[in-house]
């Protein structure tokens, strides 16, 4: 005997037809985008000198995954009021109900194909995407925005438990920072100061060449030695790449490194670490985001309307569009310190959540 949530011919037409159209929706969107981005960019790749096949294979082959997994929230909504609001105006849905089949079955096929998109989601965010970005963002960096700046000043770092960095400014010209002073303190007291002129990074040895530099020595309350001179090679807990981490950065990172990364900057007080809580939860509430809308969709196109597909694509689009704005707005919360990240991440789907609840309780049986 068949179990009766067995996969049958309706739930494989349903899964055909949400996949196929939103295969379709997303491919014609990214030409358009990507003519528009040429257009818009063209002027930028010929002032660099940028290659034509990098524009190609690095550039926007490295764009697309990219693109797929910010807008498919907004994909997946439409694709599910069009092609649902198609069966109602001509009946399929009243067909399907008449035959005794309930509206909480027919939602069986609507959240396989909605898990396939969040799994499809899921693997872009942690594997896809950091790979392809790792290669997209710094060539955009290069051939687009002409280098990468930064304007850190003020930098304060805890390097290691006890060991505290300051920098009062560094140049990724020459990756050198000034006014260097590193400070290590134990059970409260200061025991050593380390400052210097300025602080070079030094790519063959990997460490830090200190110039003009001063060491002070407190260990002894009664004798405050004081060591000086004009070079000295050093290792710390820092290495060049920490100040090219950025916001911009995060997501070329593995999962993996993004963790790492978060751990580094837990220990160090990094003012950066709620950029990347951030990052690493907007990697995984997304992909959920493909459930909330899909139920959302199916509660809002299931019954037939007089004028068609109409009102339900209006209807769909400005919530869709108004999710993806919640999403990105929440975000605002972590940088005036409102709400904790992964608050602040997850709130839209929450909300949104009880939404979709209440449609779906409203929507037609």
């Amino acid at each position: 005997m068949i179990h009766p949530w067995y996969p049958k011919k309706l739930d494989w037409y349903i899964i055909k037809r949400f996949l196929t159209t939103f295969v379709v929706a997303m491919a014609l969107i990214i030409v358009i985008v990507i003519i528009f981005d040429l257009s818009e960019k063209i002027e930028k790749f010929v002032e660099h000198e940028a290659p034509v096949n990098e524009i190609i294979f690095k550039y926007y082959l490295n764009f697309i995954p990219y693109f797929i997994n910010m807008f498919s929230p907004l994909f997946i909504f439409i694709t599910v009021i069009f092609f649902t609001s198609k069966m109602a105006s001509n009946s399929e849905i009243v067909a399907i109900l008449s035959c005794g089949i309930s509206f909480h079955r027919m939602m069986v096929p609507y959240l396989i194909s909605s898990a396939a998109l969040a799994g499809l989601s899921l693997l872009l965010n942690l594997w896809i995407i950091p790979y392809s970005n790792s290669v997209r963002v710094p060539w955009e960096m290069e051939y687009v925005k002409g280098g990468y700046q930064n304007s850190d000043r003020n930098i304060h770092y805890q390097i290691s438990p006890g060991e505290f960095l300051y920098l009062e400014s560094f140049s990724t010209w020459n990756n050198s920072g000034h006014n260097f002073t590193l400070e290590k303190i134990e059970n409260g007291d200061l025991v050593s100061k380390l400052t210097a002129e300025t602080a070079v990074w030094d790519s063959t040895k990997s460490s830090w060449r200190l110039k003009k530099y001063f060491i002070r020595d407190y260990t002894d309350p009664l004798d405050d030695s004081i060591i000086s001179g004009r070079q000295l090679d050093t290792v710390i807990n820092l290495s060049i790449q920490d100040f090219y981490t950025t916001k911009k950065t995060l997501p070329t990172l593995s999962q993996r490194k993004l963790v790492s990364l978060i751990d580094t900057q837990k220990m160090r007080g990094d003012a950066k670490l709620s950029d990347s809580l951030v990052e690493y939860h907007n990697r995984f509430s997304l992909p959920f985001s493909a459930f909330i809308l899909t139920i959302m969709g199916v509660a809002l196109s299931s019954k037939k309307k007089r004028g068609g597909i109409g009102w339900n694509l209006v209807i769909g689009i400005a919530l869709s569009f108004s999710y993806i704005l919640f999403m990105k707005f929440s975000e605002m919360f972590v940088a005036t310190g409102t709400l904790p990240p992964w608050i602040a991440v997850w709130l839209p789907n929450v909300i949104y959540t009880f939404i979709a609840a209440f449609l779906y309780k409203i929507a037609p049986k």
